[in-house]
């Protein structure tokens, strides 16, 4: 349970990133947004594990002694890729308004890396759906909590959290690794 946890919070890290630029650009009606966020960020990074669970259980048997390597590969190259996107600021778009259109591709988009590490569930002992819940309730609060410190704090902290993530997946896929 303490790895799902883990793996949680590691993968809100790109909802929080993305909530405290959000939360440092939007102003007015701050709890609203922080609700939006928590809403579909949540509920996004939810569901999307699942489909890489369920994606990954029939390849489990074609796998073999060769899914551990492969949960590896998976985490270590989401972190990768949460690290680099942490570095590269350069990579930052703006909105003029925060429609639900806007809200559900940023949702996708911060949920994509979600569905690929969804594969390793295959690999923990834990039941699928409650893990999904899980991932889905704690980045719901990273979410909101992430407008509220964007709107306090500024930018500075959205590339941080991304880095942390991409460190804390990395170091889960080498657990996967010597398992």
């Amino acid at each position: 349970m303490l790895e799902v946890l883990i793996l949680a919070v590691a993968l809100s890290m790109d909802a929080f990133a993305v909530s405290v630029g959000l939360g440092a650009k939007k102003q007015d009606n701050l709890s609203k947004l922080a609700l939006m966020c928590a809403i579909y960020f949540g509920a996004f990074q939810g569901a999307m594990p699942l489909i890489g669970y369920l994606g990954g259980v029939g390849l489990l048997n074609w796998l073999g002694d060769f899914k551990q390597s492969i949960a590896f590969i998976i985490l270590c190259g989401i972190g990768a890729k949460m690290i680099y996107e942490g570095v590269d600021s350069e990579q930052e778009a703006e909105f003029k308004q925060l429609t639900q259109k806007v809200m559900c591709l940023l949702a996708i988009a911060t949920s994509i890396d979600a569905m690929a590490a969804g594969f390793t569930l295959n690999l923990i002992p834990v039941n699928p759906i409650f893990s999904c819940f899980i991932i889905g309730v704690i980045t719901a609060v990273f979410s909101y909590v992430g407008v509220l410190v964007g709107n306090k704090s500024g930018t500075w902290l959205e590339n941080k959290a991304e880095i942390l993530g991409g460190v804390v997946l990395i170091l889960i896929g080498f657990k996967f690794l010597l398992l």
